[in-house]
């Protein structure tokens, strides 16, 4: 079973069997490791699968192969002892040498037992707004929470905790589910299951669709919700077909989601979901250690103005006290006092709870982990070994572009591309994920993450940041929002007009045959004030610099009401009746767009220039 661990005896017994399994060469690699020169490794009494893989330098699935040789079933988070981990090192040219547990090495104190106890699921409601999705949290914790929201819409992260039939779940009400994404972008996976609602008067909606694909992309159980049953037009069969047509086929109709009718306004239906919840956190066998040094992640911080930086935490493995050292991406602190979302003072958080903390040097950012160290001495040390580790992440998470992506897929470093797929109409999504679904083979394949009409949304962006994966616009573009993100986090957004010409790179990509490429940089974004009357030349517009500047050799595309009008170039740039090169935001000019003079006011001038993607 999970978390049990063979005696001195049984491990000695399954390392005879192994030399056997060498020695009849049923697996190469260990039979190299053999023949390596033995080198030494420190292990502690305890340490989880993920920790051992890191010190060995091979990935957990080899290091969870070896175990299940050695009869003992693990999965990464798991903890195993020192006498089977030392077994574990031996198959791959280690030599393991025990951490010593003296006074004077506080750091060997710090591991922990290695005991894994059961841990509250840790649950995140998701869905359209204006579904139920806080009145449903309101229902589950009976007070109001609605009430505190300004114009009844939750404006930041929230973290409860309720106790159902002696025993405890948490809950996070997020804004929407960029900030589930955006967290799980920065390496941050706070949820063990996604509670999904959905209005049974209103159906699925687009941010139903982008919640689902969220979910999915974090590897998140789903547990559907379908709130405001007692309403007259509510349609459950409707809103059931509408989630099998999205690949979620509830129980009653032969699939494996959960799915429970629900009214929050009237309470009807909740301790079914309770029960439902509680069933599928059974399934899961959440544990983890309580006899450690805590760590967990930020889920939101402020800086208060009487109290200074505040953090409210999630503790995810070990107990949090007051007095703790802790150490939070590039800021630190101990903690003074810790509350609880009712304000009351905490003396200890065990994994699953949320704490708000007092204490802090500085205000951390949401989704960054958290970690308690033996001193402010270790904490000096860790923040500045974490800078350097930090951007070695942050360059290894950022998204490659889709020549990049070839390359790999050519050299078989990556074997699935994920794309999230935006098009101009509702009619082209189905076209072009059917045509890219069709393409590759078993050594890559493409999986379509998410797809959708319009513009592309940061939203977007932070799912394909997630995801490692990249955007392709089908006659639709990036919002400003959006675009600058996409700059900021290295994401590749590719533009289409012409289907063939998207399944084509794609394909060439799969198979690592995709040639350089163009990618568009913009440079400014204007808005045109008025119009005038030019003579031959047509007309001229004048127009506001609203970002970043216009040269007169830019290249520029005119938006209506976001929709693409024209695609040309800068034909001239006049400011009080002089050419100019260039015009930065801030300031007015006049300007005329070769062959085009369709101008009204209102219209939106991006400018942007090609460069060569390598």
């Amino acid at each position: 079973m999970a978390g049990d661990y063979p005696k001195r005896e049984s491990v000695e017994l399954s390392d005879k069997k192994q030399e056997s399994n060498v020695n009849q060469g049923e697996d190469i690699h260990e039979t190299i490791a053999g023949l390596q020169t033995s080198r030494q490794v420190s292990l502690p009494q305890a340490l989880s699968v993920k920790q051992l893989a890191e010190l060995l330098q091979v990935s957990a699935i080899e290091i969870i192969k070896q175990l299940m040789r050695n009869g003992v079933m693990a999965n990464i988070n798991q903890a195993v002892d020192f006498e089977t981990a030392a077994v574990v090192a031996a198959h791959f040219g280690y030599e393991a040498k025990k951490l010593p547990t003296s006074p004077l090495t506080k750091r060997a104190a710090m591991t922990g037992t290695g005991k894994l106890s059961p841990r509250p699921p840790v649950i995140t409601i998701m869905g359209h707004v204006d579904h139920g999705k806080t009145s449903l949290l309101d229902a589950i914790r009976q007070s109001n929470v609605i009430a505190t929201e300004a114009g009844a819409i939750t404006q930041h992260i929230g973290a409860y905790q309720v106790e159902v039939d002696s025993r405890k779940i948490t809950f996070l009400d997020t804004p929407g589910h960029e900030a589930f994404t955006a967290m799980r972008a920065r390496g941050a996976q706070a949820t063990d299951i996604a509670i999904l609602v959905v209005a049974a008067d209103d159906g699925v909606m687009p941010q139903t669709v982008e919640a689902i694909n969220h979910a999915r992309a974090a590897d998140v159980p789903i547990v559907v919700a379908i709130n405001k049953v007692d309403k007259p037009n509510a349609n459950l069969d409707k809103v059931k077909q509408q989630l099998t047509d999205l690949g979620l086929v509830i129980e009653e109709w032969g699939g494996d989601t959960v799915c429970v009718p629900i009214s929050a306004k009237k309470k009807q239906g909740i301790d079914e979901l309770l029960e439902n919840l509680l069933l599928v956190a059974d399934i899961l066998e959440l544990k983890t250690e309580l006899d450690c040094p805590a760590e967990g992640i930020v889920i939101e911080a402020k800086l208060d103005k009487t109290k200074g930086p505040l953090a409210t935490l999630l503790v995810q493995k070990g107990t949090l006290k007051p007095g703790d050292t802790l150490v939070i991406g590039n800021t630190s602190g101990k903690v003074k006092a810790m509350f609880n979302e009712l304000g009351k003072h905490l003396k200890k958080a065990e994994p699953a709870t949320p704490v708000e903390v007092l204490g802090l040097n500085a205000v951390p950012q949401a989704g960054d982990i958290f970690k308690v160290v033996s001193n402010e001495r270790e904490a000096r040390v860790l923040l500045e070994k974490s800078k350097d580790i930090q951007q070695r992440l942050l360059t290894r998470a950022k998204t490659l572009g889709l020549s990049d992506l070839s390359t790999q897929i050519s050299a078989g470093q990556i074997k699935e591309l994920s794309i999230i797929l935006k098009t101009d109409v509702q009619g082209s999504i189905e076209p072009i994920r059917d045509s890219l679904e069709q393409l590759g083979d078993e050594k890559a394949k493409v999986r379509v993450i998410h797809s959708g009409s319009g513009s592309i949304t940061e939203s977007d962006v932070l799912l394909a940041l997630a995801s490692k994966g990249i955007i392709i616009g089908f006659n639709s573009r990036p919002e400003p929002g959006a675009q600058r993100l996409a700059e900021v986090e290295g994401i590749s957004i590719r533009h289409y007009n012409v289907i063939y010409e998207l399944i084509k790179d794609v394909d060439k990509a799969l198979k690592g045959l995709l040639e350089p490429t163009y990618t568009e940089v913009i440079e400014g974004q204007a808005e045109i004030l008025a119009v005038f009357e030019a003579g031959k030349k047509g007309k001229v517009a004048g127009i506001s610099v609203k970002e970043g500047k216009v040269r007169r050799d830019s290249l520029a595309r005119v938006l209506r009401r976001a929709e693409l009008i024209h695609e040309s170039r800068v034909g001239s740039l006049r400011r009080f009746k002089e050419d100019v090169k260039e015009v930065a935001a801030g300031f007015e000019c006049g300007i005329r767009i070769e062959n085009f003079s369709d101008f009204q006011v209102g219209d939106i001038i991006q400018f942007y220039r090609q460069e060569t993607v390598t």
